[in-house]
């Protein structure tokens, strides 16, 4: 995959190198290591450039990111992807339950990443697949797969530093009224590979704030709404089990499957300033079909 970006450089960044302006727009060394090596990776005026070189106003650097292998180990499969957005720099899925991101022991050939390998391959692309958000297998929704090692650098940046804004929507045990914010640190549970458990003396500091949406008092079922300001794993299933209104169909933390046979939890919206373009971008998914029985009598 080739990526070309053009800079016409102002009056005020004439005081810098190649280098200082690219590490400025987001270029890691990593990134700049690469363009080195390529014989047209930085151009300046139409010229092969070294970092240390000087920019004047008026001059033209033109940047050329190609990569020409695929993620090794990830095999093609055909599926059917829903794809919500894509341009030359990112792409937004929605993912549906029981479909694992990456492959790992017992799950080759199941992935989205096996999907997204072959969605380019078909288009004779090479793609190194780079997921900026993480869902467990069970849950559904949105995520956000940066195409080159630019976009994914900085959605990555910004995903640390917590100015990617994600929203879901989960279904939980019991009559859970208003909002609130919990602030439980996580930590891996005793004797368990996966299971984690809220624990003060050993956690990571972990916060959701919630909001109730709906009750279905036939059901003692509540749907609520929730935001991250931590990204620890199980963070949702956890906090939730914490307070006393864990998500039904949990198979590690509530194993109640008789209206659903999955975690019942989507990622609803993605709100996040675009890598490249800088403009605000937001994604919604609708509540998928197999939580919509929260709404029947």
């Amino acid at each position: 995959m080739v990526r070309v970006f053009q800079y016409s450089i102002t009056q005020t960044e004439s005081d810098k190198n190649i280098g200082e302006y690219l590490r400025q727009r987001g270029y890691s060394h990593h990134i700049l290591a690469c363009l080195k090596r390529s014989e047209d990776g930085i151009l300046l005026n139409g010229s092969r450039a070294r970092t240390t070189a000087p920019l004047h106003s008026g001059d033209l650097l033109s940047i050329h990111l190609e990569e020409t292998e695929t993620s090794e180990q990830i095999h093609p499969v055909p599926m059917d992807l829903n794809l919500l957005y894509e341009d030359e720099d990112i792409l937004i899925v929605n993912k549906p339950a029981d479909m694992p991101v990456h492959p790992s022991i017992n799950n080759y050939d199941n992935t989205l990443a096996n999907g997204v390998i072959w969605y380019y391959g078909q288009q004779n692309i090479p793609f190194v697949f780079r997921c900026i958000n993480r869902l467990d297998r069970d849950t559904s929704g949105l995520l956000i797969l940066a195409k080159n090692m630019l976009s994914a650098h900085i959605l990555s940046s910004d995903m640390r530093r917590r100015e990617i804004q994600r929203e879901y929507l989960a279904i939980v045990q019991g009559n859970l009224e208003g909002s609130a914010v919990i602030s439980a640190p996580i930590a891996r549970k005793e004797g368990s590979v996966l299971e984690r458990c809220v624990n003060p003396e050993t956690g990571e500091a972990a916060v959701t704030r919630y909001q109730s949406l709906f009750y279905n008092s036939r059901l003692d079922l509540t749907l609520i709404s929730l935001r991250l300001e931590t990204g620890r794993t199980h963070q949702i299933r956890v906090h939730m089990k914490y307070i006393g209104h864990p998500l039904i169909g949990d198979y590690l933390y509530h194993p109640d499957t008789r209206l659903i046979s999955r975690q019942a939890l989507h990622s609803r919206l993605l709100q996040f300033i675009h890598p490249i373009s800088q403009k605000p971008m937001e994604f919604q998914a609708p509540l998928p079909q197999d939580m919509n029985f929260i709404f029947k009598n």
